[in-house]
């Protein structure tokens, strides 16, 4: 696997838009919020976010070529349902509401050859129609048959009292670390507990990122991340307004590349900027709340990126993985955005390269 403990810098290289509502073997390709990279085969591992709602929950695998000039071309070569432990497709939230998936990543496993991916679940708090379900990170072989799943700690189980993860503010990132001997997961939002959502000034948002020791399974740590304030006033005032974590990249020697992606009602656009993560100085948190607690260290952080300097349109991004080398040697970044199934927005991928 990859890593880049000396990164120092990024170069843009350019984009490439993947067609609205392009129809591959009978599905629609979008939702697109996590990308990962095999390397032995040069193949894309994507996923979609689609609930079941327009084909049953899947991930596809692409060829992507690049030339030094940026992305020449996308080629999709295969589509795959992610299968539950009974062998049967997910269903919609028609269905079966309190089993319909909420897909955010997906990540190749190059030691056993298997992926694992991350769902959001749901929490939806009414007087007639309360729905909680965990979310959860699954394992399944590259044919999309369930394999197993990872053990959930205490405080990710969905609550009806507000305790626990934020509906849809659960597991976005995944990202293995450790030569595949460790998987980190990052919650989007700050659990309930642990204190308020970002807002338009410094509030002392948390989100946690957790870590896992995938032979045993088990959650062995968790860290505190420090959120950005949001990056822009909604319009109107009492617009929506959100900025969390929707992927994270080991980079080695305990550092980790953390997206943060901030959007507000009345800008098309999103504000995404990445940071280089050192966690080794970080206390593990996984028996504290953060609420009025001052007695942790959270991650150390650094703008890598803010692709607001770019000075072009930024879509929803949620995903990046490494890319192959560049004919100069140097490593690529290669990120994706999740076009909601919205006309009015792009699947976009865009081209970076590394700077050591």
């Amino acid at each position: 696997m990859q890593t880049v403990p000396g990164l120092t810098g990024v170069h843009y290289l350019g984009e490439y838009n993947v067609s609205y509502n392009m129809n591959f073997r009978n599905t629609v390709v979008g939702g697109l919020s996590g990308i990962d990279y095999d390397a032995l085969h040069n193949e894309y591992y994507l996923i979609s976010d689609d609930r079941s709602d327009n084909n049953p929950a899947r991930f596809y695998t692409a060829k992507i070529f690049f030339t030094p000039a940026g992305i020449d071309s996308m080629n999709f070569t295969g589509v795959q349902n992610m299968l539950q432990s009974n062998g049967i497709v997910y269903p919609n939230k028609k269905q079966d509401r309190l089993h319909t998936p909420d897909p955010e990543d997906i990540r190749y496993n190059a030691a056993n050859g298997m992926l694992v991916w991350s769902s959001e679940g749901e929490r939806i708090i009414r007087a007639k129609d309360t729905v909680l379900e965990d979310p959860s990170i699954n394992l399944i072989a590259t044919n999309g048959k369930y394999v197993g799943s990872f053990p959930l700690p205490a405080n990710m189980h969905m609550h009806a009292t507000e305790q626990g993860p934020r509906q849809n503010g659960v597991f976005e990132g995944l990202s293995f670390s450790d030569d595949y001997k460790t998987l980190f997961v990052s919650v989007e939002e700050p659990l309930y507990e642990d204190g308020p959502r970002a807002e338009l000034t410094d509030n002392n948002a948390f989100i946690r990122i957790l870590k896992f020791n995938t032979k045993t399974k088990k959650n062995t740590a968790q860290y505190a991340y420090k959120l950005e304030p949001v990056a822009h006033a909604p319009d109107p005032t009492t617009g929506f307004k959100v900025n969390g974590v929707p992927d994270i990249l080991s980079i080695g020697n305990n550092k980790l590349l953390v997206i943060e992606r901030s959007f507000s009602t009345g800008r098309a656009a999103c504000t995404i900027k990445v940071f280089i993560t050192d966690y080794s100085q970080a206390t593990d948190i996984r028996n504290q709340t953060l609420k009025g607690n001052q007695n942790f260290i959270p991650v150390s952080k650094k703008l890598l990126m803010n692709m607001d300097d770019l000075g072009i349109y930024i879509d929803n991004i949620e995903g990046f993985c490494f890319g192959p080398l560049l004919p100069n040697g140097h490593k690529t970044l290669l990120f994706i955005s999740d076009n909601n199934f919205s006309e009015i927005q792009k699947t976009q991928l865009m081209l970076f390269e590394l700077i050591e």
